[in-house]
């Protein structure tokens, strides 16, 4: 979805896939949050503090709007910051999670269309369970 004149008001296709396979695609505009948009469109999805610090609202990039597209894969040279601008640091994520993907949607805003693994899941891969 390619935005209007003005950067404020652009939106970008965000598609949101579940583990058990739903998807749904969202129009989320630069200057909200992609869980903003989520609620705009009644998709409910995790979330704790609202203001990066949790974790609990983790997304991973899955896809974007880059020479990959075509292939449904990530392109590797694209990062998080690449796609997303946030509105404030995102404190619940380490720079490994950030470079493996990982991206808080309370406090991340679109700048490309591209599609986004949810789901409570998604915030486990971040820690280890030590009891496994």
């Amino acid at each position: 979805m390619s935005g209007h004149s003005n950067d404020r008001s652009s939106s970008h296709a965000v598609t949101l896939e579940w583990p058990d396979g739903r998807t749904r695609t969202i129009s989320a505009r630069e200057d909200e949050t992609v869980l903003e948009a989520a609620d705009r469109a009644d998709i409910a999805l995790p979330h704790g503090c609202l203001t990066g610090a949790c974790g609990t609202c983790t997304g991973r990039l899955l896809g974007n709007d880059g020479p990959s597209q075509a292939t449904g894969e990530k392109d590797p040279d694209t990062t998080v910051e690449d796609i997303f601008a946030y509105q404030r640091r995102p404190r619940a994520l380490k720079d490994r999670h950030r470079t493996e993907g990982y991206v808080l949607l309370c406090v991340a805003s679109p700048r490309a269309d591209c599609r986004i693994a949810v789901g409570s899941s998604v915030h486990t891969e971040l820690v280890e369970n030590p009891w496994k």
